[in-house]
């Protein structure tokens, strides 16, 4: 498959042919069960997840709740990627409103893994990750709330960048948690997610929260060659399968060969970081989602009063797993539960944004398992809360709102992609992306 860097040196008529490649590859997957592929500007051709706004698209968070409404304006990652020689060129399936590790909570089914059809390609970015390393997307753009780039990303075998907080906008992104969500490039290699983190990255004064400050871009500045201080966090490994925890050692020993420096932390238990965000991020949810009452959007319940109008459009529209959250965001934030839980985690999430901090002083670059196992097999995971535990080693990023890039370093017995994930400071994505670089091009996955 073609890389994006190569992609956008083509010629029109050669960028049409791929073009044509994509749609002929996507029209004989599973992915075109789900949404039809549409010509959406011009440009390098780029899948976007079906929570951000594309001008007279779908976009339906993968859930039921959803169907028939049709998106009135480009979010303003989709304008960029216009101004930067790109284009929107169709659907990836995701978790019901970003919210699961396995894309079996989105309405439209399952998606499969490329490299076993048995399992899963990881969520909410399930979609994206599986037809970038599927050869069906040159890349494509997902968010990450608590690891929906990135775990999908380890599963697959590609690249997921997660920005900074605030360094993409978030106009034009269905919110699930928005202290949380923040949108970013799945791709083939570390060199293409510089690229399209250039494209889409910026001050937006349609969001409130993007981050009012000029950066350079990074791809020019690329510099693999940089040696760095990096982290790596002991008491994190242990919890992670024997396999995870081979690839982890190699790596490091690869890191230490090319001249980097290694120093060993320690941090809180993970336990804390599942807690805190699962309060905080429900809580959000439950406020967000509210919005979605059968009469503003999407589909509409037949009933004879408001009432009912309501309880009926939610009750069908939305799946369990969502349900289940908006159950657990109103329980933390009623009367007599809001001090105990809710302002008890925002002050644990300064905690642990102060951990990281505090390693930084020390080190460039923290290394990190992304999930403790590789992709399971599709329907094994079936306690919530057992789902929950995947996102032990990406949570603890999102509520600090640092970067972070997933990187395939290895495979398993069975052949299945194993992935590692760098973090870096605020705002610190040149490093962030010149320490992956050199890893990529040491570790040479294939």
């Amino acid at each position: 498959m073609i890389t994006l860097e190569v992609a956008l040196k083509l010629s029109k008529a050669e960028q049409e042919e791929l073009k044509e490649e994509i749609l002929t590859k996507a029209k004989a997957s599973d992915l075109n069960a789900y949404v039809g592929f549409e010509e959406h500007g011009s440009g390098v051709p780029i899948f976007i997840k079906d929570n951000i706004q594309v001008d007279g698209w779908s976009v339906t968070s993968g859930s039921k709740i959803l169907q028939g409404y049709i998106a009135p304006y480009n979010a303003t990652v989709i304008e960029k990627l216009g101004q930067n020689g790109m284009m929107c060129l169709g659907r990836s399936n995701m978790d019901e409103f970003a919210m699961g590790s396995t894309t079996e909570s989105s309405y439209y089914g399952i998606t499969k893994n490329p490299h076993d059809s048995s399992r899963v390609p990881g969520g909410s970015s399930g979609g994206a990750a599986a037809a970038v390393a599927g050869g069906i997307a040159v890349a494509a753009l997902g968010s990450d709330t608590g690891g929906s780039i990135r775990q999908p990303a380890a599963y697959c075998g590609c690249v997921g960048l997660k920005p900074t907080y605030g360094r993409v906008s978030r106009y034009g992104l269905a919110a699930y948690a928005s202290s949380l969500d923040q949108i970013g490039p799945i791709t083939q290699n570390v060199t293409d997610a510089s690229i399209l983190y250039d494209a889409i990255s910026g001050h937006d004064e349609k969001d409130s929260t993007s981050a009012d400050m000029v950066s350079e871009p990074t791809f020019p500045n690329l510099n693999p060659q940089r040696k760095l201080t990096i982290a790596v966090i002991d008491n994190y490994i242990s919890e992670a399968s024997s396999e995870i925890q081979k690839a982890y050692a190699n790596t490091v020993k690869a890191l230490e060969s090319l001249g980097h420096t290694i120093v060993h932390k320690n941090m809180q238990n993970t336990k804390y970081d599942i807690a805190t965000y699962y309060i905080i991020a429900t809580a959000e949810a439950a406020t967000n989602l509210a919005r979605f009452d059968g009469v503003r959007y999407g589909r509409r319940a037949d009933a004879t009063n408001v009432g009912d109008l309501f309880i009926k459009s939610r009750s069908e529209g939305f799946g369990e797993e969502v349900k289940r959250r908006i159950l657990l965001g109103n329980f933390v934030l009623s009367s007599g539960y809001y001090d105990a839980y809710y302002l008890k985690a925002q002050k644990v999430r300064h905690l642990i944004r102060d951990e990281f901090n505090k390693i930084f002083e020390v080190a460039d670059l923290i290394l990190s398992p992304v999930a403790p196992s590789v992709a399971p097999k599709i329907g094994a995971v079936e306690d919530p809360l057992e789902m929950y535990k995947s996102d032990m080693y990406t949570i603890a990023i999102n509520l600090a709102g640092l970067p972070a890039l997933s990187l395939p370093v290895g495979r398993d017995e069975s052949g299945m992609p194993i992935g590692l994930q760098f973090i870096a400071k605020a705002f610190d994505e040149q490093t962030l992306l010149d320490g992956s670089l050199s890893l990529e091009r040491a570790i040479n996955y294939k």
